[in-house]
């Protein structure tokens, strides 16, 4: 007689009660939610730009301007995101482990990119860095320029990363044990081998939560770089204001096209962040 193969482990996991009730319901409005705000604009960024054919594509997404803007744009965002890792773990260890006048205040300056308008954060930033600026008076005669000029993309790109490093890891900080800490110290490890060997492994994840994040928003930032930037092309032109311009040119392909290269960079960017954070999460790292 022929009996019935055993029901796989994946199988078993559908069936089994979950402890919370109302998966179905929950799980189906999220994929409703998701669907009507993420995936179905998407599919219409996906679908535009084929409407010159491949070749129109083609002829958009390798054109020299395109190129540099892209290259800028993310170039810019990962140096940027990584200066903002290592800046924002020192700013959350200083947080985190000090006590000082006015840690408070300090402490609700991070939310400020959150909240101030970027239009307002470029032109704060083309003021203080331009030639006759605080900074940028003092530094361009010494043939340092930043203010429309490649570098003012890096600059306003930190500030829109830091924010989301120091959010990331502040609370693990503040609920790492600091008997870790002192086990390695009386074991005889000098602060070298306890920054790489105990609090460097716990916060790896969250780092690079963060790094991601600001990675994330550095990619599609506008309004605090055009003012800064100098917008030229070829030069200082990003990528999200090319955007822009070939809309104000009623050249719709052409702007889906670069949207969906930049779609497809960022997409895969993230997606190898999260797997290498996934992986560090299940080492235990």
């Amino acid at each position: 007689m022929k009996t019935d193969s055993p029901p796989s482990r994946r199988a078993l996991r559908w069936r089994e009660p979950s402890v919370l009730p109302g998966f179905i319901p929950s799980f189906g409005f999220v994929v409703v939610y998701l669907s009507l705000i993420v995936l179905i604009p998407l599919a219409a960024l996906v679908a535009r730009p084929w409407e010159r054919g491949i070749g129109g594509f083609l002829r958009t997404v390798t054109d020299a301007r395109v190129v540099a803007a892209l290259q800028l744009s993310f170039t810019s965002a990962l140096l940027a995101a990584l200066v903002s890792a290592l800046m924002g773990l020192v700013t959350a260890w200083v947080l985190t482990r000090y006590d000082f006048p006015l840690r408070s205040l300090l402490d609700a300056a991070i939310d400020l990119p959150f909240a101030l308008p970027t239009a307002v954060a470029g032109i704060a930033l083309a003021t203080l860095y331009g030639a006759h600026g605080w900074i940028g008076g003092r530094i361009e005669p010494l043939g340092l320029k930043i203010a429309y000029a490649p570098a003012g993309v890096f600059v306003a790109l930190l500030i829109v990363g830091l924010p989301f490093v120091v959010r990331s890891v502040q609370p693990v900080l503040a609920d790492f044990e600091a008997e870790a800490e002192e086990a390695a110290l009386t074991l005889g490890a000098h602060p070298g081998q306890i920054a790489n060997r105990v609090i460097l492994p716990a916060l790896a994840p969250a780092l690079l939560s963060g790094f991601s994040l600001a990675f994330a928003r550095a990619v599609g930032e506008y309004g605090s770089v055009i003012f800064i930037a100098g917008n030229m092309p070829m030069r200082s032109e990003i990528a999200p204001l090319l955007i822009i311009t070939k809309l104000e040119q009623f050249d719709y392909a052409g702007a889906a096209a670069i949207g969906l290269v930049m779609l497809v960079l960022s997409f895969g960017s993230l997606l190898v962040l999260n797997r290498l954070q996934l992986a560090l999460s299940r080492r235990g790292v």
